[in-house]
């Protein structure tokens, strides 16, 4: 079996691709800041990164933060996966990062750049925003009376599970280079799916659409972190709703 090491593998999806990948019978080590054995921070490196990827043939590089860094962390990842000869580096992206102006998309998106220049071989998928990451803004959105969206803008939630099996896919596979970006079902607006979230957990909040203003802002409202040409996942967000928090999967857009 294959010794794979996944960074960022106590995270939201790391986590699940560390899951399957030992079902199947692989070895998988776990980097991440605050996990033993490889407990390393990727953005300043050193020896615990080298012994993490010793022997190591596959790298799923899971391991991101909005605090910055990835870059920096990248480039450590990199070259220590060169010094150990690792054959094959996936990479999970996100939809969009060379279309919306944003600062974390930016990042993302040199980081593919570093990855595609390294030499080594490598695999990037690009998937649109996990139905997790919808229901963090909501619950922070629903802590006032009122529920505030951005005006216009639609999203494309896919189901994290999902995007782990095609990394695990992917992983198991030879170097791919850039493959089809992964998108949820439905092209939904944010105001709709904000409504979906109220009734899932009972609660009761005016939404209301705010219009704002900026390149990101246009970006986003335009679609360009959609794809709805790979809308190739299958569970809807009233579908994780529902397994989240009960009840049946009813309601759909609105």
């Amino acid at each position: 079996m294959t010794t794979i090491l996944v960074t960022g593998g106590t995270g939201t999806l790391g986590r699940l691709v560390t899951e399957r990948l030992r079902a199947d019978g692989h070895e998988v080590r776990v980097l991440s800041r605050h996990t033993r054995p490889y407990a390393v921070d990727l953005r300043t490196g050193g020896a615990g990164l080298d012994a993490a990827l010793a022997g190591a043939e596959t790298v799923v590089h899971c391991a991101s933060t909005q605090g910055g860094g990835d870059d920096r962390a990248a480039r450590n990842l990199l070259a220590a996966a060169r010094r150990a000869g690792v054959g094959h580096l996936v990479y999970i992206s996100i939809v969009g990062v060379d279309r919306v102006p944003m600062g974390y998309y930016r990042t993302k998106l040199a980081v593919e750049r570093l990855i595609e220049e390294s030499g080594l071989g490598w695999t990037v998928l690009r998937a649109t925003q996990f139905h997790d990451l919808l229901v963090t803004l909501f619950e922070r959105l629903a802590k006032s009376p009122v529920l505030a969206v951005p005006a216009g803008v639609p999203d494309q939630p896919v189901e994290v599970a999902e995007v782990a099996g095609r990394l695990v896919e992917l992983a198991l596979g030879a170097p791919a280079g850039r493959v089809p970006d992964m998108a949820g079902p439905e092209v939904r607006g944010l105001d709709s799916l904000a409504r979906a979230y109220l009734r899932a957990t009972g609660r009761r909040r005016p939404v209301v659409r705010v219009p704002l203003a900026g390149g990101t802002y246009r970006a986003f409202r335009s679609g360009g972190h959609l794809a709805p040409d790979r809308a190739v996942g299958e569970v809807t967000f009233e579908e994780y709703l529902a397994a989240r928090f009960g009840g049946s999967p009813t309601g759909g857009p609105a």
